[in-house]
């Protein structure tokens, strides 16, 4: 839990929001609200797929990867600083929510526009950039800690939620079960806004590091 705060309250963390909010083209305080919004989700529905162990090889043989190790954390001024997102970042990332979300993504970029107040593309772009910093950062955890097994992964994500790992994983559900449903992504961003007032959790803590209140 500490890890990733720590890591988003530092240089690498502000540079993702400032990048992100520069080359989207909606300022530090929405992308923080967005990065906000979208990384419960992600971490949520990672921690649901990692909850089987055909979820949890698949997520560990992923990180595997010399693209996750974490070198993307290390590259954020290049990839972040220049005219426009890397193309390799982005189109990494929609494969990482097409598999992490599998196909429902939308409703997932549906929820954080509605909690930021963002445009849908926006919302997918954030979510796009988010995704491969999560990966990268979970990479260098296995890497650093020796994370071979179902247990260990699953460790690793519920402390990464902290306080709000049922609730993540309960707005995950609920995405990925809407068929469109409106009403549904709407209850998901007031949950998302409602644990950006919360003092624990990941939601609270990052909604304070954001500047949420």
């Amino acid at each position: 839990m500490s890890g990733i705060l720590d890591l988003l309250k530092g240089p690498m963390g502000q540079m993702l929001v400032s990048g992100a909010g520069k080359q989207l083209g909606m300022g530090e305080s929405k992308a923080g609200s967005a990065i906000q919004a979208a990384l419960p989700l992600i971490l949520g529905a990672m921690k649901n797929n990692s909850s089987s162990s055909k979820g949890a090889a698949g997520l560990l043989e992923a990180l595997g990867n010399n693209k996750h190790g974490g070198g993307v954390l290390d590259n954020l001024e290049s990839i972040l600083g220049g005219g426009g997102i890397d193309d390799d970042v982005m189109q990494d990332g929609a494969g990482i929510l097409g598999h992490v979300f599998g196909g429902k993504e939308e409703n997932v970029a549906q929820a954080v526009s509605k909690s930021s107040g963002i445009d849908l593309g926006q919302a997918m772009s954030i979510l796009k950039v988010a995704a491969p910093f999560i990966m990268g950062y979970l990479g260098k955890k296995k890497r650093e800690e020796n994370i071979t097994d179902q247990n260990g992964i699953g460790d690793l994500l519920g402390g990464l939620l902290g306080g709000g790992k049922k609730e993540s994983q309960s707005m995950v559900n609920l995405l990925l079960d809407a068929d469109g449903d409106g009403s549904i992504i709407d209850d998901v961003a007031g949950m998302l806004l409602s644990g950006n007032k919360k003092k624990g959790g990941l939601g609270g803590l990052l909604g304070s590091l954001f500047g949420g209140k």
